[in-house]
C-alpha cells in the first residue's frame, strides 16, 4: 500500500525576506554609514546569539530524554545510558530525518546553500528555507546521537538571519556578504565560548578575505553573541582545556611533524567521507534507507565506545584528563573516523568541525605518547600535544589558520603555546594545500561540480556572461559568394568582421575584412568566401562567463569570435571582441578587490 503524503503549500513566511523592505530612512542609515553598519552587525549577533541558545537547547533536551543524561552532562562522555538505547537511537533519528525531508521536500527541491557557498556565488543570499531546513537536519542528526557536530546548523542560523536582515535592508553586494561573515562568525564564537575564533572564522572562511573595514562589526558580532548565549544557557557545550603546563624548550621540531602526521590524517578523513558518499550513491539501496544503516554501523560503534556518539564535547574532557593507553586511544581514533564518514556519507546532515578537533586530540595525545616512549628524557606535556594536535587537523579539514589558533588559545588562556600552535597549524594547512587543495566545505564543492576554494566572491565574475558582453546586430555573408563580389561590396575600413552563414542560416565561420583585402589572394578571384574564412568551430556560447571566453579566445588564438545559440542550432546571436572581455574582466576584478578592502 502506498501512502501519499498531502501536498504541501509554501508558506508565505519563508519568502519574507524577498517581499519586506524596511524603512527608507532606516535603509539609508545602515548603507551610508560605518556606523550603521556597526549597529547592525551587533543587530545580527544577538539574533546569532538567541539561535545558538535555541539549538543547543534543543539538541541537549533531546540528549538527555533520550539517553537519560542529567541536565549538563555530554552524551560522548556518559556510560550509563542503556545498551539497546545507545544502538537504536542513531537508527531511529535517520527514520526521523527521512520523514523530516520528506515533509519539506515540497518547499526545498535542490541542495541548501551554505554560508561559503552564498558568498562566494550569490553575493550572501541564504534563503529563510535554506536556513530552516539545515538546521532542522542537524538538531534531528546530532540529537539521535549521530557521530557529528551540530556547528554547521550554527552557522548557517547566523549566517541565515544575517543575510534576511541584509535583503531586507537592501544592503549593497559586498556589505551583505561581511554581514553573512558577522552572523556566521557569531555563532561559532557563541558556540564555543571564543568570540575570536568566532571572528576569525567569520573572515577567514566566510568573507574569504581580510580588511580593516570587516574586522571591527565581525569581532563586535561575536562578542555580542558569545555574551549572550552565555547569559542565557549558562553553562555551553565549549570545550575547556586546563593549561597545559608546557615544558616548550625544543618542542618546536615536534610540533611541526605533529602537524605534518595531522594534515596526512585530516585528508585521510575527508577522502574516507568522500569514499563512503560515493559508496552509497553508486549502490542500489534507497536513498531513506542509507542514513539507517549509518545509524546501525554507528550505534554498533557506540557499543564499543559511546565516545563516537554526537561531536565529541564531553569525550574531549576524558582524552585530556584521563590516563587511557595509546592502543585505546588509537582504538577510539578509528571508530570516530569511521563513524564520523559513515554519519555523513549515508545521509546525515552536520559538520566536522568539532569532530576534527575531538580527533585532533586524539591524534595529538597518541603522538605525544610516541615521543614520551622513544623520548623518555623530554618530560613532554601530553596535554600540550593534545592541542596542537586538535588544531592542526581542524585546519586540515575546516581550513582558517588564525581560527585555529585564537581557538587553541581562547581555550587554554596560555599565550606561551601560541608559536607551537602556529607551527603545528601552519605545517598541516600548508600540507593539505600542496597535497589535497581543499577544505572538507570546498572539497564537496568540487565534487558536486563547483571550481570553489574558498568564499572570495566569484559570482560576480560568473554572472558576466558572454550573453551580456557580446555585441547585437551582426552583418552576414552567404558562403558561396564570391570573394571578388565581398571585396567589391566591403572595401577596408567599411567594417571589421563579418559572420559566415550557409544557406540554412547556420554558422560556418567568420571573415576578416582586413584578410579578403589581402594581396595574396588578388591571384584567385575565383575564391568564394568560403575559402578564405576562419574560426569554422570556433565560438562562444552565451551561457560562457567572462573567465571561459578569455580562456577559449587565448585557446582558438583569436581576437574575436561569433556567439552561437546552440551547438545543435548554430544560430548566430552575437559577436565578442578578446579586447572588450578582458576590459570588462578586469573591471570587474578592479571592483571586487576595492569592495575586499573596504572602498566604496
Amino acid at each position: 500500500m502506498r501512502i501519499t503524503l498531502p501536498r504541501v503549500l509554501p508558506l508565505p513566511a519563508l519568502a519574507l525576506g524577498s517581499r519586506l523592505r524596511a524603512p527608507e530612512r532606516l535603509r539609508a542609515f545602515v548603507r551610508g554609514s560605518e556606523f550603521g553598519f556597526f549597529v547592525l552587525a551587533l543587530a545580527s549577533g544577538v539574533l546569532a546569539g538567541l539561535g545558538v541558545t535555541a539549538i543547543s537547547v534543543a539538541t541537549q533536551w533531546l540528549h538527555q530524554n533520550l539517553f537519560d543524561l542529567a541536565p549538563g552532562q555530554k552524551l560522548s562522555a556518559y556510560t550509563g545510558a542503556s545498551t539497546w538505547v545507545m544502538f537504536v537511537a542513531p537508527a531511529a533519528g535517520a527514520v526521523l530525518l527521512g520523514l523530516f525531508n520528506r515533509v519539506i521536500k515540497p518547499w526545498v527541491n535542490r541542495s541548501p546553500s551554505d554560508p561559503i557557498e552564498a558568498n562566494a556565488l550569490h553575493g550572501g543570499r541564504l534563503s529563510v528555507r535554506d536556513t530552516l531546513t539545515v538546521v532542522g537536519q542537524n538538531i534531528i542528526s546530532n540529537g539521535f546521537g549521530a557521530s557529528i557536530g551540530v556547528e554547521a546548523g550554527y552557522s548557517q542560523a547566523g549566517a541565515g538571519i544575517a543575510s534576511w536582515l541584509g535583503r531586507l535592508l537592501q544592503l549593497r553586494r559586498s556589505d551583505l556578504r561581511t554581514l553573512v561573515g558577522c552572523g556566521a562568525g557569531a555563532a561559532i564564537g557563541a558556540a564555543f565560548n571564543a568570540p575570536l575564533a568566532g571572528a576569525f572564522y567569520g573572515i577567514e572562511l566566510i568573507i574569504g578575505s581580510y580588511s580593516l573595514s570587516s574586522l571591527m562589526p565581525v569581532v563586535a558580532a561575536s562578542y555580542v553573541a558569545n555574551a549572550i548565549a552565555k547569559n542565557l544557557i549558562g553553562t555551553l557545550p565549549i570545550i575547556a582545556v586546563q593549561q597545559p603546563g608546557a615544558h616548550l624548550d625544543g618542542t618546536y621540531p615536534m610540533a611541526l611533524l605533529l602537524g605534518l602526521v595531522a594534515g596526512g590524517m585530516g585528508i585521510l578523513v575527508m577522502q574516507t567521507v568522500t569514499t563512503i558518499e560515493q559508496m552509497t550513491g553508486r549502490s542500489k539501496i534507497p536513498g531513506p534507507v542509507r542514513p539507517v544503516i549509518g545509524g546501525i554501523f554507528v550505534g554498533l560503534a557506540a557499543l564499543l565506545s559511546p565516545q563516537v556518539l554526537s561531536a565529541g564535547h564531553g569525550a574531549m574532557h576524558l582524552v585530556v584528563s584521563d590516563q587511557s593507553g595509546g592502543l585505546q586511544l588509537s582504538g577510539v581514533l578509528i571508530l570516530k573516523i569511521l563513524a564520523a564518514a559513515v554519519s555523513i556519507g549515508t545521509g546525515f546532515r552536520g559538520g566536522l568541525f568539532f569532530a576534527s578537533l575531538f580527533m585532533g586530540t586524539l591524534l595529538g595525545k597518541i603522538f605525544g605518547m610516541a615521543i614520551l616512549a622513544l623520548f623518555p628524557a623530554m618530560h613532554l606535556s601530553l596535554a600540550l600535544y593534545a592541542i596542537i594536535g586538535m588544531s592542526a587537523m581542524a585546519v586540515s579539514i575546516i581550513g582558517g589558520p588564525m581560527t585555529m589558533t585564537f581557538l587553541a588559545l581562547e581555550m587554554t588562556g596560555d599565550f606561551r603555546i601560541t608559536g607551537l600552535v602556529v607551527t603545528g597549524v601552519l605545517a598541516s594547512a600548508m600540507l593539505s594545500r600542496q597535497v589535497f587543495g581543499y577544505s572538507f566545505a570546498t572539497w564537496r564543492f568540487h565534487l558536486r561540480g563547483e571550481n570553489i576554494r574558498s568564499a572570495h566572491d566569484v559570482g560576480l565574475i560568473r554572472d558576466l556572461t558572454v550573453k551580456k558582453l557580446m555585441r547585437l546586430g551582426v552583418k552576414s555573408v552567404h558562403h558561396d559568394l564570391s570573394l571578388a563580389e565581398f571585396r567589391a561590396d566591403h572595401p577596408p575600413g567599411s567594417a571589421q568582421r563579418f559572420v559566415v552563414i550557409d544557406n540554412e542560416d547556420r554558422y560556418v565561420g567568420l571573415i576578416l575584412v582586413s584578410e579578403a583585402h589581402a594581396a595574396e589572394l588578388d591571384q584567385h578571384p575565383d575564391m568564394l568566401v568560403g575559402d578564405v574564412m576562419r574560426y569554422r568551430n570556433e565560438f562562444l556560447l552565451p551561457e560562457m562567463n567572462a573567465k571561459q571566453a578569455v580562456q577559449s579566445f587565448d585557446k582558438f588564438e583569436a581576437e574575436e569570435l561569433a556567439v552561437l545559440d546552440t551547438t545543435a542550432s548554430r544560430r548566430v546571436v552575437g559577436v565578442l571582441t578578446e579586447a572588450h572581455t578582458l576590459r570588462r574582466y578586469a573591471e570587474e576584478l578592479d571592483r571586487i578587490r576595492r569592495e575586499a578592502q573596504g572602498e566604496r
